[in-house]
């Protein structure tokens, strides 16, 4: 009889995976830009080899990281929009904010400018004069930090 009980007792165990070793995972949920660089590519792996831990690496916009976040479906974000970031936090969501980088725009158009926006001297005039002037704008239009 006790021989039976360990053995139903270890197929339960097995059964429901209380029997073999978990890795410990998270959920990094970034921006395409952030995964299309490559870097990490490089850093994932040393993390993991450094802590254990594997990575999942779910490479979306940045409103969709957010939301991610908000969801409870990633454990750590790296966006690129200051002010929804803050929001988040605000909101309750974050532990931790940190800024490890940012980015530079540019607007890039042809060569004979029919916009002048090579005489702007802020993004925000370059984008009333191109609106002014009607010359075509193309952006992601996904609701990212870059769009």
């Amino acid at each position: 009889m006790k021989f039976r009980f360990t053995l139903v007792a270890c197929f339960l165990l097995l059964a429901c995976g209380c029997g073999s070793k978990s890795v410990p995972n998270i959920t990094l949920a970034t921006t395409t830009s952030v995964q299309d660089t490559g870097l990490l590519d490089r850093l994932v792996p040393l993390f993991r080899e450094e802590t254990g831990i594997e990575v999942k690496v779910v490479a979306v916009g940045t409103g969709q990281a957010l939301q991610l976040g908000r969801r409870g479906d990633a454990d750590v974000l790296i966006v690129h929009d200051p002010e929804s970031e803050q929001q988040f936090m605000d909101e309750g969501h974050g532990e931790s904010r940190r800024q490890i980088m940012h980015n530079d725009f540019i607007i890039v158009g042809p060569a004979n400018d029919p916009a002048k926006v090579r005489d702007a001297k802020t993004a925000t005039e370059a984008f009333q004069r191109i609106a002014g002037a009607q010359s075509t704008f193309v952006s992601r239009g996904d609701e990212s930090g870059t769009h």
